[in-house]
């Protein structure tokens, strides 16, 4: 992967109004220039790679540190 996702959220500046709720999904499809694919194969790259993050800071780190924590790899389907 040459270049990294970057979302360009665009919110209108609204006068005294609460801030806007972003939809992430549309906006990485805007960077991906409307192709579904290309914005699903980038997305299933960076869990990866945030996969192996944890496993190297959970492998580094020791047990007294989190307190028995331990991470989990997948999340749990709702």
């Amino acid at each position: 992967m040459a270049e990294e996702l970057a979302l360009h959220v665009e919110i209108p500046e609204t006068a005294g109004c609460p801030p806007l709720e972003v939809d992430l999904a549309a906006s990485v499809l805007r960077a991906h220039n409307g192709d579904a694919l290309a914005a699903i194969c980038n997305l299933l790259a960076d869990a990866d790679f945030l996969r192996d993050q944890l496993f190297i800071a959970s492998s580094l780190m020791s047990k007294g540190i989190g307190r028995g924590w331990k991470p989990r790899y997948e999340r749990l389907a709702p």
